[in-house]
């Protein structure tokens, strides 16, 4: 039997660019993993099967098409009872899908011991979705493309995090089309020249984060679905108000929502902000 944990993700930055032909759009990011989890374990079986809480039919479950899919990729028809105990809230930006489809296939790969590397893993992982490429190999990287170009970055762990959701979810699909549709208005449009414009920032993300002070990043944190989820979800642009007022450097939306991350100094703050966002799902956690 295997057990193993998949951490969460945040998003220090996030950049949506132009609409490709496959119908999904170019981004530029900067992604951590953070110190929260969902479980995995994978126990041998003549067949493949799948033990969740979740409210979504197996065979259309991430961690199921994972399994499937490696099957495929490597010809073998072993099988595995996989459990998954969720933790990372769904719906909120925070990679947990994704996660759990990336390390299930690393789990596989041990439990078959199929002997693929990360590289093909990745390939595997990139069918599944963009954030999945992610999860396999470093805790930090500036992801480019659709998710599959990964450049990786060295970011302290050990950063105090406070990431609170609200009831609201925010599916990444009506995200992408509330982007879209802000961008047909007239006077607005991505910015798609500045992309050398756009590292550089992310760069002075790196190094505040890494050197300090860590006061600078909240000048420097962007992400282009913010406007649009507020929009979507009003309490989001409040809980990143509070954040704020609690003392939090900096805080954003993670990926597409609706969780928001505030950024301390001290855990102790962080702890007491939690207090006042009880109403919320949050977790004072970390980075990786």
């Amino acid at each position: 039997m295997i057990t193993i944990k998949a951490p969460a993700k945040i998003n220090w930055s996030l950049y949506v660019l132009d609409r490709r032909a496959d119908g999904y759009h170019n981004i530029i990011s900067l992604i951590q993993r953070i110190a929260l989890y969902d479980t995995l374990t994978f126990e041998a079986s003549e067949d493949l099967s799948l033990k969740s809480k979740m409210n979504i039919p197996e065979k259309k479950n991430l961690v199921f098409r994972a399994a499937r899919a490696l099957q495929e990729a490597s010809g073998s028809d072993k099988g595995a009872v996989i459990t998954l105990e969720k933790d990372i809230p769904e719906g909120a930006g925070l990679g947990g899908g994704s996660s759990d489809a990336a390390f299930t296939l690393v789990g596989l790969n041990e439990l078959w011991r199929l002997g693929f590397n990360i590289f093909r893993l990745r390939e595997i992982g990139e069918t599944l979705g963009s954030d999945v490429p992610f999860f396999i190999g470093s805790a930090a990287a500036i992801v480019r493309g659709r998710g599959e170009t990964l450049i990786p970055e060295h970011i302290s762990d050990g950063l105090t995090l406070l990431v609170v959701k609200p009831n609201e979810s925010i599916s990444t699909a009506a995200a992408y089309r509330a982007v879209a549709e802000s961008r047909d208005a007239p006077g607005e449009g991505p910015d798609l020249t500045n992309i050398e414009e756009k590292l550089n920032n992310i760069r002075l993300i790196i190094r505040a984060l890494n050197d300090g002070p860590l006061a600078l990043t909240g000048s420097l944190l962007h992400n282009d679905f913010e406007k649009v989820a507020a929009g979507i979800s009003p309490v989001i642009g409040e809980i990143k108000e509070r954040l704020l007022r609690a003392g939090a450097a900096a805080a954003l939306l993670s990926g597409s929502g609706s969780a928001v991350f505030g950024l301390f100094e001290k855990r102790e703050d962080a702890q007491k902000a939690s207090g006042f966002l009880r109403s919320y799902w949050n977790r004072v956690t970390e980075t990786l």
